[in-house]
Order: C-alpha cells, then structure tokens, then sequence
C-alpha cells in the first residue's frame, strides 16, 4: 500500500465519518432552526435541545440500550412535557416567554442529568462529557480501506448508527420542508392571513417541534446536548443577516452549517497542532466557536448595515 492510498484510507477511517456527521447535524439544525428564527422563537430551540436530555436517558433506562428508536420516542415525549409546561408556568406564574422557557428547560435539564447518573448510562459511553460535548470524534469507521469501501455493502453496513440517524433525520427534514413549505411560510409570516381563510397553524408548530426534539437526539452524539444550540441558532443567525428573501435564508443557513462544521471540525486539530499541542481540541466546541466566528463575519459583511444605520438612526430621533 502506497502512502497516498494509507493517507486516504486512515481519513476514511477516522475522518470521513465525524465530519459527515458533524455537517449532517449543523445542516439539518440550521434548517429547522430558521424556522424558530423567523417566528421569533429561537429560545424554544435552546429550552427543547436541553429538555430533551431526561427524555433520552429515559429511553435508555426502559430499555437498557442505546438504539435511537426509544430515546428519541423519548426526546419527543420530553420536547413535548418541555411545551406544556412552560405555557403552563406563563399561565400560572404570569412571566413572559424567555423567564418561562429558562425555568423550564434548566430544571428539566438537571433533572436528566440525575438520571444519567442513577439509571447507570454513564457505564455505556452515555457519560456527562457525551451530553456536555458529543462524542463526535468517537465515530470512527475501521471497516473502510479504500475509496472502493464508499461502494461495498459490508463495509457500509458497518457505518456507524449515529451517522445513519443523522442521515435519516436529515432525509426527514428536507422532505418535511418540502411537503409543508406553504403552510409553514403561512405560519411563519403571517398567521393572522392563515386564520382568515381557515389554516390553523397547530398541527405544523407541533410537527415543528417533533422535527426539533428528533434532531436533538441525532445530533446529541455529534455536538452534545448544550452545544447542539449552536447548530440551531448560529446557521441561520448568520443567513439572516446576508438575506430577506424567504428561500434564500434556508439556503444560506444550509451552507452556514456546512461551513462552520468543516472548519470547527478542521480547526480542532490544525490549530492545536500549529502550536505544538499533542492533543487536538474538542470538535463540537470548535464548531461552536466558528458558529460565532461566521456570525461576526456575516455582521460585518452584512448588505443590509446602511439601513440598520437610518432606522436606528430614525428612533433615536424618534
């Protein structure tokens, strides 16, 4: 075996599959997340990415394994208890969404965190640096030998689950985007205009939130429980600020999360390696930070800062 062919074989190996994995999960966040941004409830998307951690642990407790049908059955129960209760806080404690949201999603969160430790899940590899940071670089693929491994069915049968979850959940959000892409602009712009002619806009939010908790559960292996935040908000913060138009932003947000999944993933371990270090960094931290990074870049490069200028500019003499 030539060097070039050991050099591919070890990326196929050890890299192919965690930066699949980890642009598959900003990709499929970044869609779903600019749906929270144009209804102005992205705050939702951080209460149901850290609610849903009891909800896992509890599909793991019942059944004693990892497979992602209980513990995103689970997730989903957990995302929807999450909602329920916090219109039922607002109701009771009169406080307004974000207060709610916090109270809600912070107890429920260390709730899940007290059955990770008394179901035994940290004995699996399902330990808090796995929910505080994914296990991304965990997915390694050592049945791949060659390029001619992307076309043989044992070796792709050997690919990771969680990369296959991840897939699959992607596959389910495009088709969901297509399939309901006029009723959820409905919903999202002007749900007042949706009621007139009799759309009620429920059943999509609740979908909406199906999609969010199941994507949660996917990427929870590749970015973690807290940072999968970062996949939800960053994208499509970054593909607002670049465009108005409605298609535009799912496109941007698109290629926002691929973006900053492949240079947080590369910056993980070129950087530490520039400065000498011997370990690299955590992968899912690194995209978190060049989530922020492209944020910056996007605000400065903005086409729409001249306007921002005079309408601020118009209140404050207001």
């Amino acid at each position: 075996m030539t060097l070039a062919e050991l050099t591919v074989a070890e990326f196929l190996q050890l890299d192919l599959v965690p930066l699949a994995s980890a642009v598959l999960a900003c990709v499929t966040c970044g869609l779903l997340g600019t749906l929270l941004l144009l209804t102005r409830n992205s705050m939702l998307g951080d209460a149901v990415s850290h609610a849903v951690l009891p909800g896992i642990v509890a599909g793991f407790w019942v059944t004693g394994t990892r497979a992602a049908l209980p513990m995103v059955g689970g997730a989903i129960a957990a995302a929807l208890a999450a909602v329920a209760l916090i219109g039922l806080v607002r109701r009771l404690a009169r406080l307004e969404a974000g207060a709610a949201m916090g109270v809600v999603f912070s107890g429920m969160f260390a709730l899940g965190l007290v059955l990770l430790v008394r179901s035994g899940a940290d004995r699996v590899d399902l330990d808090l640096g796995c929910v505080l940071y994914g296990a991304l670089e965990t997915l390694i693929w050592p049945e791949a030998t060659g390029l001619a491994s992307l076309a043989d069915r044992a070796a792709l049968v050997a690919l990771p689950g969680q990369f296959l979850l991840l897939a699959a959940m992607f596959a389910v959000t495009v088709l969901a985007l297509a399939l309901f892409w006029k009723e959820l602009r409905l919903a999202a712009f002007d749900p007042a205009f949706g009621a007139v002619i009799g759309f009620d806009p429920r059943p999509v939010r609740a979908l909406l939130m199906l999609l969010i908790a199941a994507a949660c559960v996917a990427a929870f292996w590749a970015v973690g429980s807290i940072l999968v935040i970062a996949a939800l908000i960053g994208p499509p913060a970054i593909a607002r600020l670049l465009t108005e138009r409605y298609a535009a932003q799912f496109l941007l947000a698109a290629a926002a999360g691929a973006a900053i999944a492949v240079a947080g993933y590369a910056a993980a371990a070129l950087v530490p390696a520039a400065m000498g270090a011997a370990v690299g960094f955590n992968a899912a931290g690194m995209i978190a930070v060049m989530a922020g990074f492209g944020f910056a870049l996007a605000a400065v490069a903005s086409p729409f800062r001249p306007a921002l200028r005079r309408r601020r500019a118009a209140a404050s003499r207001a």
